[in-house]
């Protein structure tokens, strides 16, 4: 898949496609619907498949000092992008100048000169262009006169009768530790990914080293401990883990960070990259007043998490490259 950063001056073959055009923060199954139906209607017209969306979210821009919510970063939603045999991802800085432009620009400029579509796919909610003017009314309006075909994606829900997939649910579930919801929003296991940073190094004195990533404008899941299983780098090996994520309140608390514990694995990590797919939360957060107490606790939390992740298929059991 090839990533463009702007809409002007596409090369020849990234142009002319069936695009599906939104958000898709969480890429959760709804939004795989919406991108799916484009690559439904790119193979049977033999049209190149497209994605459009939005970096930084708009809500960042409208909303500067909202607390994080964040559920894929860039590059995790263009890698579950990329995952669905997507052609092309045009990526459009939104910015307070192009926050500013009309419905009708965005169509006519960005959609029809920028990108050619030939046809269009979105959400049945979604909504653009200056104070969300625009809708899949005016799509289909101007995709008659402009020369473009427009598909509305109904509401994909639960099967079970939970409710629609969407962002909202998935941080609800989030919030709560609700990782089977997550899961089924989703369709996968929900990941938090960045760089390790060198923490205080507390847990390998108790005999747990730790790879300690920020959690950023990631969505605070609820604190405490999980069943994880991470992959360093690439994504191409994953190993057994047990992490805690929250503000480590026995140690006078700080900033939120997730604390991943690898079942028998050695090595250097700082600087590099961690994905840390969580499994099963496993117990609240908690205060200990003893080292003593808090190491027994580490044990048996890793022993829980040991006993979970051995009853929910791995995605390999290979062990992370050292």
């Amino acid at each position: 898949m090839r990533i463009f950063r702007h809409f002007n001056d596409l090369p020849v073959e990234a142009r002319g496609a069936a695009a599906a055009i939104g958000n898709f923060d969480g890429m959760h199954l709804g939004h795989r619907a919406v991108i799916g139906e484009a690559g439904r209607i790119a193979h049977s017209a033999n049209l190149p498949w497209a994605v459009l969306t939005f970096e930084p979210h708009p809500r960042r821009l409208f909303q500067p000092d909202a607390p994080p919510f964040r559920l894929t970063p860039l590059p995790a939603k263009a890698r579950e992008i990329a995952a669905q045999g997507v052609d092309h991802l045009v990526v459009i800085n939104f910015d307070l100048e192009f926050s500013k432009r009309t419905a009708h620009s965005f169509v006519e400029d960005v959609l029809v000169k920028g990108l050619g579509v030939r046809h269009v796919v979105c959400g049945y909610d979604f909504v653009f262009g200056h104070r969300r003017q625009g809708d899949g009314a005016l799509l289909l309006a101007l995709g008659r006169t402009l020369g473009f075909d427009f598909t509305s994606v109904h509401a994909v829900g639960d099967a079970n009768g939970g409710g629609t997939y969407s962002a909202t649910r998935l941080r609800e579930a989030l919030t709560v530790g609700d990782l089977a919801a997550v899961a089924r929003i989703l369709g996968r296991t929900f990941e938090i990914e960045g760089e390790v940073v060198a923490g205080e190094k507390r847990g390998r004195a108790l005999g747990f080293p730790t790879a300690n990533i920020r959690l950023g404008e990631y969505h605070r899941p609820a604190t405490g401990i999980y069943a994880v299983r991470a992959s360093l780098d690439d994504g191409a090996t994953w190993q057994d883990g047990v992490a805690y994520l929250g503000t480590r309140p026995t140690f006078g608390g700080g900033e939120v960070l997730i604390e991943t514990h690898l079942f028998d694995f050695t090595g250097d990590v700082y600087g590099r990259t961690l994905r840390v797919g969580l499994v099963e939360r496993v117990r609240p957060d908690q205060t200990f007043t003893d080292m003593d107490a808090l190491k027994a606790q580490m044990a048996e939390d890793r022993r829980r998490a040991e006993q979970v992740l051995a009853s929910k298929p791995a995605k390999t059991r290979e062990t992370i490259r050292r």
